[in-house]
């Protein structure tokens, strides 16, 4: 499987980009380091600059066509610089269009959020999101993972670096059962 990690240029929080990207090198699929600019993303830990991942594919218009699925990791200033992107804001909308599973930690639903996915689902994050989560229709909730099997796609969410275990278990295993 393929697997899409879309970060801004800069502002992912680091643990929330290596931890899932491990979980999906250890399943056996090929995560690739999704981007809105060439080069090199710099990574944050929390607000300390942190390591810099090489770029493999850049945003001009794609869809999720070459994806069977998509990682959003988190940090505040990550999906805050996605959101105000078109080309990833369509691109993560064409995943729940297509019915790929989408996985989402900390600030990334934001993201979701601006690409009108959340209404009618049941999502965790951050707990700031969680008004701008029931404002575009959705309803939030305090859990350390939660999946949401709503039409079309699955969404596995959850709230911040300590629960990356079980996000990571979580949406590999559903990401698995969701295989093409």
């Amino acid at each position: 499987m393929r697997i899409a990690f879309l970060t801004a240029p800069e502002g992912v929080e680091e643990i929330e980009l290596t931890e899932p990207w491990k979980a999906v090198e250890q399943a056996g699929w090929n995560p690739q380091l999704v981007s809105t600019a060439p080069g090199r993303v710099r990574a944050y830990h929390h607000l300390d600059k942190a390591g810099t991942f090489p770029v493999d594919h850049v945003l001009a218009g794609d869809t999720s066509d070459a994806f069977d699925a998509l990682v959003l990791p988190g940090g505040v200033a990550n999906p805050d610089a996605l959101r105000m992107n078109e080309r990833a804001v369509g691109f993560a909308r064409s995943f729940f269009d297509a019915g790929k599973p989408v996985a989402a930690i900390c600030h990334a639903p934001w993201l979701l959020v601006e690409a009108d996915v959340v209404r009618g689902r049941t999502l965790t994050s951050w707990p700031s999101l969680a008004t701008d989560i029931r404002n575009a229709g959705g309803t939030w909730v305090d859990e350390s993972v939660r999946v949401c099997d709503a039409a079309p796609a699955t969404l596995v969410t959850s709230r911040k670096p300590g629960d990356l275990d079980a996000f990571c278990g979580t949406f590999v295993k559903e990401f698995a059962g969701r295989r093409p």
